[in-house]
């Protein structure tokens, strides 16, 4: 799977490496993507997300429920 974190929708970035001797080489910046187990409570089952650290911040702000609700919006099937 790619570096796609599936709340934030945070992707790869993509810059270049410089050198001392000032070369430049393409490189990529992941974001920290972790994959974490939740309940689900009105569906009475655990979920897998790949989420950021980010994304994990925000689950604990704003709940499980309204999430996975904000990941479905997206469009994303989980």
């Amino acid at each position: 799977m790619s570096a796609h974190c599936m709340l934030t929708g945070t992707q790869p970035g993509f810059g270049n490496r410089i050198s001392h001797s000032h070369r430049r080489t393409p490189r990529r910046f992941d974001p920290n993507i972790q994959s974490k187990r939740y309940w689900l409570p009105s569906e009475g089952r655990h979920v897998r997300l790949r989420l950021s650290t980010r994304g994990i911040k925000t689950v604990d702000t704003i709940g499980i429920e309204a999430a996975v609700a904000r990941i479905r919006a997206r469009g994303v099937r989980i």
